[in-house]
C-alpha cells in the first residue's frame, strides 16, 4: 500500500523547498530571509553568498534547491525566477541549564526555526531585452 495521493498546493508556475530545524533563532533567520524577499533569483543568491550571517550559507544552499526543483521538477525558466516567499516560522525550544554562582542555575534556551522558500516565474516583460 502507498500514500494517497495529493494534488499539488503550489500554482503551476511557482517551486519551493523547505529547510525545518535550523538551529537559529527565527528573529535571527528572518533577517537574512527579509534580504533575498522579492529578489530575482540570481540576485538573491549573489546576496546571500556575500552575506557576512552565519546563517547566510544554509539559506543559499535552500534557496539552490528551490531553484533547482523549479528548473528539474516543474520546467521553469531559471533565468524568469523570482523569490516570490521567503517564510520564517518557529520550531521547537530546547532548554538548557547553564551553572551560576552560589548553586543557582540559569535556563539558556536554544531556539530551532523552519524554513520555506517559494520561487516564482515571472510573467515575460514587454520591454525586456535578454
Amino acid at each position: 500500500m502507498s500514500k494517497p495521493s495529493h494534488d499539488r498546493g503550489l500554482p503551476d508556475t511557482e517551486a519551493q523547498c523547505i529547510v525545518s530545524n535550523l538551529r537559529i533563532s527565527p528573529r535571527k533567520l528572518n533577517l537574512v530571509a527579509a534580504m533575498i524577499r522579492n529578489l530575482p533569483a540570481g540576485k538573491a543568491v549573489a546576496t546571500l553568498t556575500f552575506s557576512k550571517r552565519r546563517i547566510a550559507d544554509q539559506v543559499k544552499k535552500a534557496l539552490q534547491s528551490a531553484i533547482a526543483n523549479a528548473e528539474n521538477n516543474h520546467s521553469l525558466d531559471v533565468d524568469r525566477l523570482v523569490v516570490a516567499r521567503a517564510e520564517v516560522g518557529r520550531s521547537i525550544v530546547m532548554r538548557r541549564f547553564h551553572a551560576r554562582g552560589r548553586g543557582r542555575a540559569a535556563r539558556v534556551e536554544k531556539w530551532f526555526s523552519h524554513l520555506k522558500i517559494v520561487v516564482a516565474e515571472r510573467a515575460q516583460d514587454e520591454g525586456e531585452t535578454a
